[in-house]
């Protein structure tokens, strides 16, 4: 059994938050894998989870205030029950995209910096911070990205680290998550033991 199998039961079990729907974000520093971990939750779950990147939703222009257009496009039809319809930005193209359907599935995973920003909090049956420093997390980042997007870099770093100094989300996470050599483990903050043993999700 896949051992990331237990967590995504957990969310399973957990009370609606969102129409029908448990809306549960992984956030954390850009580069701390949250979208890798995203895939891999979803993927251990029974059922299809649709997952939801942010980055369809922020543009170079607007890399924090894309609130308006999830509380729209997505919160809004799913807590009616309806299926969302949101409109990805193109990064390079550098415009929005014929909009693309989110399912108003029984768990919906949110994934991105900020995905637990004070906005959606009400909206959430959970949170998961993925507990990698931000450095670090930054440095992969770029070296994942390569020299051309230094200054992209440079500037998201900045944008960032505003965020998460006036909405952090770190402090209301349900589970931290943190990546080991052959998987995960999650813990309740502060200082909780990880609440699958001492063994990681092994691919």
């Amino acid at each position: 059994m896949d051992l990331l199998r237990p967590l995504a039961e957990r969310l399973h079990a957990l009370a609606p938050s969102c129409g029908h729907s448990r809306l549960v974000a992984v956030d954390g520093h850009a580069g701390s894998g949250k979208s890798t971990f995203a895939g891999r939750l979803a993927a251990a779950a029974e059922g299809p989870v649709p997952v939801l990147h942010l980055d369809d939703l922020a543009t170079h222009e607007e890399l924090f205030d894309w609130t308006g257009r999830m509380l729209e496009e997505v919160v809004e039809p799913l807590a009616q029950g309806r299926a969302a319809r949101f409109h990805p930005y193109d990064w390079n193209l550098r415009r929005f995209l014929p909009p693309r359907v989110l399912p108003a599935a029984p768990l919906v995973l949110v994934e991105g910096v900020g995905a637990g920003r004070r906005a959606l909090r009400p909206h959430l049956a959970a949170l998961l911070w993925m507990d990698h420093p931000a450095q670090r997390s930054w440095a992969r980042g770029r070296g994942r990205d390569g020299p051309e997007l230094a200054a992209f870099w440079d500037g998201w770093m900045r944008a960032e680290s505003a965020h998460f100094a006036a909405d952090p989300s770190r402090p209301f996470a349900d589970l931290l998550v943190q990546e080991c050599p052959e998987g995960y483990l999650w813990r309740k903050p502060p200082g909780g033991a990880p609440s699958q043993g001492p063994e990681c999700h092994r691919e």
